[in-house]
């Protein structure tokens, strides 16, 4: 059977790449107002906008439009979202908090790319995401207090040193299954935070202080001009982190895409069978799980020497929960729908603060009811895209 790609037609008289290039901007924009709105109405506003404009783009067919610009024209569609993400950066050039707020929200997003490496492409069920991103936190405070290593390397260091910690929970998460191998990170969870806390050679329950990002003679702390205007030191850190996010994005794309990920998808479905067929589901498992921690460990180590201060309880179990339902929000293997639950669950507390006790309660609630009525998430993942040329014949 072949797949079929959609036909490059027009919507309202504009050609797909049009349409998909004019709600880039539309989003850009409103994303900017959003990061800036102070009052609580203003935000209920533009969330009640965004909810209808979203009913709207099914009803008017836009969704199959953009659909059709993301399949035809997916280069340059991920282009333009790269650059309308670093207009917005520049947009908020003097606002310190708005950037802290979409920054985070990039690491976190880079944090649910590799879970879903694991998740969504290996069925590994990782409740430890937040131990992982703190592993490479206090790998960077470590390291930029006591060595002489580039910030650069530091954030490799944090990758690797999270990837190293799961190879030593791998082995107890393959020799499980089911519940059991996601009771083994929930233990790990827990044990890493009561580790730190008791650790004084860590800063125990005080937590320690973070070197700032340098690189090629530049501190990030610094705050940088733009045309004679000076702008918020958090601008640094906004565009390495849309650096680490996209490229966190390209890596699981081009993984999912290859014959590596098509292994690690029939690991995901049935065990057994793939087992049967001479794969070996161990390797498969050990390689999705090591690079999901790796992704999980470099943004935890710029988001320590972004905060400049870390401590256990920055990296809890409840933190855990919350990247997981970023996960299951999006979609499992969906990296587009991860990015926009990522929106969600990151920046949507922050604006109203309302919400900031209740966070843990509404996003259970809303995670139950997703998994009741659309358990493939906001944007379900499209397996036929994967291999385009794929026969069965072959």
């Amino acid at each position: 059977m072949q797949n079929k790609t959609l036909p490059d037609t027009s919507w309202m008289g504009l050609p797909h790449l049009a349409v998909g290039l004019i709600v880039i901007a539309v989003i850009a924009l409103f994303g900017w107002q959003f990061l800036l709105a102070d009052s609580e109405i203003a935000v209920l506003g533009m969330v009640a906008l965004a909810a209808v404009a979203g009913f709207g783009v099914g009803k008017t067919g836009l969704n199959k439009s953009m659909s059709a610009a993301m399949r035809n024209h997916g280069r340059s569609m991920n282009i333009a979202i790269l650059l309308a993400l670093v207009c917005v950066i520049f947009l908020l050039g003097g606002e310190h908090f708005p950037l802290l707020m979409l920054t985070t929200t990039l690491l976190y997003m880079t944090v649910a790319f590799g879970l879903n490496a694991q998740f969504g492409l290996t069925g590994m069920v990782n409740f430890a995401g937040a131990s992982f991103f703190g592993v490479g936190a206090y790998t960077a405070a470590v390291l930029t207090n006591h060595s002489a290593l580039p910030p650069i390397l530091i954030l490799v260091a944090g990758g690797v040193f999270s990837a190293l910690i799961g190879c030593l929970l791998i082995v107890p998460v393959v020799r499980t299954a089911g519940h059991y191998s996601a009771v083994v990170t929930i233990a790990f969870s827990v044990m890493f935070k009561t580790f730190l806390e008791v650790n004084d050679v860590l800063g125990g329950p005080q937590g320690l202080m973070v070197g700032s990002m340098k690189t090629f003679g530049w501190d990030f702390n610094s705050s940088p001009l733009l045309m004679g205007m000076e702008l918020s030191f958090y601008v640094n850190y906004a565009l390495l982190g849309a650096g680490l996010a996209a490229l966190a994005f390209m890596f699981v794309q081009r993984l999912e895409r290859s014959w590596i990920g098509l292994t690690l998808d029939s690991v995901r479905l049935d065990e057994t069978a793939s087992a049967c067929f001479g794969l070996n589901v161990v390797r498969a498992k050990v390689l999705a799980f090591t690079f999901g921690n790796i992704l999980i460990g470099v943004a935890g180590a710029l988001y320590g020497m972004m905060i400049s201060f870390i401590a256990p309880n920055s990296f809890s179990f409840s933190d855990s929960l919350l990247m997981v339902a970023i996960v299951l929000l999006g979609g499992l293997g969906s990296l587009w729908g991860t990015a926009l639950a990522a929106v969600i669950v990151v920046l949507l507390p922050e604006k109203l603060q309302i919400l900031q006790e209740y966070r843990f309660l509404l996003f259970s609630v809303v995670v139950i009811l997703m998994l009741l009525f659309r358990p493939e998430g906001l944007m379900p993942r499209k397996v036929r895209s994967y291999f385009p040329n794929w026969r069965p014949e072959q």
